[in-house]
């Protein structure tokens, strides 16, 4: 995804009648209107959500989050968009590596019973998933969940930048079709050994299911690349 996609759709949300909490068009409205792929535009959203400027409830769509000219700092955007361009998929991996098992373990010990049951609830459905943009919307939204239950604001905030960068660096290079994944795929036994570890309270098990998973990822990663 080019720096011209998402500043072509951070133009057309300034320059569009939405207020706040109001819904953006389906994506293949969108599409066609500004005449990007669906990949460049699931990208582009996700640097948005990340910057705070839209919100993504899977299932429902996505909706404006707060009004560009009332934002105070874009500085998060302005963040993933730089390290994006400074930034390769091995290193993101490495990044997420160092990040996510810590957070895992963290999680264990934190984790609310709504948080697990939402993580549960995730898990479940990206097994039924009808596409794979939509398993990659509930899979962002299981690994938001879990540094979310950290019960530490400040990396919660800190993935969220690298989750962005993440996405843009990692999967603009990859060539994901627009089917579910199948029920063998890799990252769905793995998301169930990561939630079996917290509702067990094992922060030891949690950082190991992690540490597996993406382990997993990177290899799947350099195989396709």
């Amino acid at each position: 995804m080019s720096n011209k996609v998402l500043l072509r759709v951070r133009a057309w949300i300034a320059a569009s009648d939405l207020t706040e909490g109001g819904r953006l068009p389906p994506e293949r409205v969108l599409c066609a209107t500004l005449g990007i792929s669906r990949a460049e535009l699931r990208k582009a959203l996700l640097v948005l959500e990340s910057s705070g400027t839209v919100a993504r409830q899977v299932g429902r769509g996505t909706f404006l989050a707060k009004k560009p000219e009332q934002r105070k700092s874009r500085s998060a955007e302005g963040t993933i968009a730089d390290l994006a361009e400074r930034t390769g998929p091995h290193e993101a991996m490495m990044a997420r590596l160092a990040l996510e098992p810590e957070l895992a373990k963290m999680a264990a010990l934190h984790a609310s019973p709504r948080q697990l049951r939402d993580l549960r609830r995730l898990a479940t459905a990206m097994r039924t998933a009808v596409s794979w943009p939509a398993y990659e919307d509930m899979d962002s939204e299981f690994h938001d969940i879990l540094a979310e239950a950290s019960g530490n604001s400040l990396l919660h905030a800190l993935h969220k930048i690298m989750n962005g960068v993440r996405f843009v660096v990692v999967w603009r290079r990859l060539n994901t079709p627009e089917i579910a994944p199948g029920p063998d795929y890799h990252s769905l036994d793995e998301h169930d050994a990561i939630l079996t570890a917290l509702e067990e309270r094992n922060g030891n098990q949690a950082y190991k299911a992690m540490q597996t998973h993406l382990q997993s990822t990177l290899s799947t990663m350099t195989v396709n690349s």
